[in-house]
């Protein structure tokens, strides 16, 4: 292990646009004074999401971000992941990355299970025959064998987390991305899947995640970080920082 960097942020920072609702017409005037609503007369606003992040990411760590809601714990995930761009400041990373965020978000409906199974491996970047190595595997794991040619609509969404992680597990990342660990459906899948996501983890080069299980980020993670505002509050061994992140919060430990 040469312990390079896997994952560098530089000056980076990411702002929203925050659109608010403005009367156009004279229809929408009478509704929002019956009803009292108020007149916004602002168009939008600019929300500064990240603020001049600067990090190095390592192979070999596990990093995991704690902070509170709204603090861009995601956000950061979604930019090193490549979903989101940043406003300013330059990310490089190296490896292939496997972000597990909102996971079967680009599942179609009117597909069958095994029509969603090759739909998303293309998407992760699969060709057709690394799907077809992997296909059988992927039904065998979720446990849906007997409805892996039904239109996902019908599946409940138990079945639908089951299939969705197990296509998003089927690959093995240098730089793994993970936004919460992952229910998986019914109690007799849990362990399962806490094994597969185990041996994703080990295998990965090097790890970013989020989750608000902090004694999760304390038992997996090598290193965590402290977000708070967009802004790094705290960097460094995870049981330190915990600690720092519960005595702002007024979290007993």
């Amino acid at each position: 292990m040469n312990h390079a960097p896997m994952i560098t942020i530089q000056d980076l920072s990411l702002e929203y646009e925050l659109h608010y609702d403005r009367t156009s017409t004279f229809k929408e005037f009478v509704v929002n004074a019956l009803s009292r609503r108020s007149y916004v007369d602002k168009k939008k606003d600019m929300l500064l999401v990240l603020n001049s992040l600067n990090l190095e990411v390592k192979e070999g760590e596990r990093v995991g971000i704690v902070g509170f809601n709204g603090a861009g714990k995601s956000t950061l995930l979604k930019v090193v992941a490549g979903i989101l761009n940043p406003t300013c400041g330059k990310l490089t990373v190296r490896g292939a990355v496997q972000p597990l965020i909102e996971i079967g978000a680009g599942f179609n409906p009117e597909f069958s299970g095994r029509e969603n199974i090759y739909f998303n491996s293309y998407m992760l970047g699969f060709t057709k025959a690394q799907v077809e190595e992997r296909v059988q595997e992927i039904i065998d794991f979720s446990e849906l064998e007997k409805f892996i040619d039904v239109p996902v609509k019908y599946y409940s969404s138990g079945m639908q987390v089951r299939l969705a992680f197990t296509i998003a597990t089927s690959i093995r990342p240098e730089v793994l991305i993970l936004d919460e660990m992952l229910g998986a459906g019914d109690v007799s899948f849990i362990d399962k899947a806490k094994r597969r996501m185990q041996s994703l983890i080990d295998d990965a080069k090097c790890m970013m995640m989020v989750s608000h299980d902090l004694g999760l980020i304390e038992s997996l993670c090598t290193r965590a970080i402290f977000l708070n505002g967009g802004e790094v509050a705290m960097d460094g061994i995870p049981r330190e920082v915990i600690a720092e992140y519960r005595r702002i919060a007024n979290v007993p430990a």
